[in-house]
């Protein structure tokens, strides 16, 4: 009876696994392809949506990474993966998480700015905002891409020279475990640039939240002065972000505790694995589809399709 208890248990966080790396993946590579799309009838990008076009590529690496490895491994498909591919996906999965918090950190300061009552009127600051996110952005991937190959070299040496013996389980693969040096490297390197963020994250939403609390009090007191009703839609914009970023943050904060029981707890219960493993999924699965209720990106997605479809004169403001 416990056994076939414990069957049914694995074979449901199996099916979790598989509907949510499905839904993510169809979810990211959807939106993914309306900006490319957009990209390419606009020739160029507003800020915002460059930002959540870069977004949504970190969190299909995520899911390509890390999900597709999990949901092998519960259904026992597990991939025969050396020492080298090992290290590889855990590579990508690492800069990609790492990318796609500083991206979400730059889309919480970037809307916190612009809706800031002490916003400098710059002359084209629209093509300034532009070249500094497209610059931070592209900064953002090659630093992280050589932060994790360092770590990803120094393991790799440490493995193939000594010779050591793989100790520490992923569930679809294992490689050894870390020693003061990578510890140490990981606090330095990826940790404290990521605990910034955080803060970041956090400092912005805040801003954004009084900010918005101000608006929504001037619109009430205009409201009550002139009987009229007037929607801002940058108001709207700035809610729709702060969903997203308040969602981020929440998954974040739990599945970075969850890791922290992992590490500190030699022997954890795999449901405690399995648990963590989902967790870190969420955002990146369900994140594009906070975008798509928020912002109805579907009807948006629709009148593009028609646009390049039917004619290429056929006009559609968005």
């Amino acid at each position: 009876m416990p056994n076939h208890k414990m069957d049914v248990w694995k074979l449901a966080i199996g099916i979790i696994f598989l509907s949510q790396t499905t839904i993510g993946i169809m979810g990211n590579l959807s939106l993914l392809f309306y900006y490319l799309v957009l990209s390419y009838r606009e020739y160029a990008l507003k800020p915002k949506d460059l930002i959540l076009m870069h977004l949504l590529t970190a969190n299909t690496l995520i899911i390509l990474s890390a999900g597709v490895a999990h949901t092998m491994a519960v259904w026992g498909l597990k991939p025969s993966l050396n020492d080298f591919g090992c290290l590889l996906l855990l590579f990508i999965q690492g800069f990609a998480r790492n990318v796609s918090m500083g991206t979400t950190c730059l889309l919480s300061i970037f809307q916190a700015v612009t809706i800031s009552p002490r916003k400098l009127c710059l002359k084209n600051h629209k093509v300034k905002e532009t070249k500094f996110v497209g610059w931070f952005i592209s900064l953002l991937w090659v630093f992280y891409i050589l932060i994790r190959f360092i770590l990803f070299m120094y393991t790799f040496i440490k493995t193939n020279i000594q010779n050591i013996t793989r100790n520490l389980d992923f569930g679809y693969c294992s490689t050894i475990a870390p020693d003061e040096i990578s510890n140490s490297l990981y606090t330095a390197l990826v940790m404290c640039p990521e605990f910034l963020f955080a803060v970041l994250i956090i400092w912005s939403s805040t801003s954004m939240i009084v900010t918005l609390y101000g608006h929504k009090q001037r619109v009430q007191h205009i409201r009550s002065s002139h009987g009229s009703r007037i929607k801002c839609p940058e108001s709207k914009a700035t809610q729709n972000i702060l969903t997203l970023v308040c969602t981020f943050l929440a998954f974040y904060t739990l599945s970075t505790i969850l890791r922290g029981c992992i590490a500190l707890l030699y022997n954890h219960s795999g449901w405690v694995m399995y648990i963590t493993h989902l967790t870190s999924l969420c955002f990146p699965c369900f994140g594009p589809y906070i975008l798509i209720s928020h912002y109805s990106i579907v009807s948006r997605l629709s009148l593009t399709w028609l646009r390049v479809t039917f004619s290429p004169h056929f006009i559609v403001i968005m």
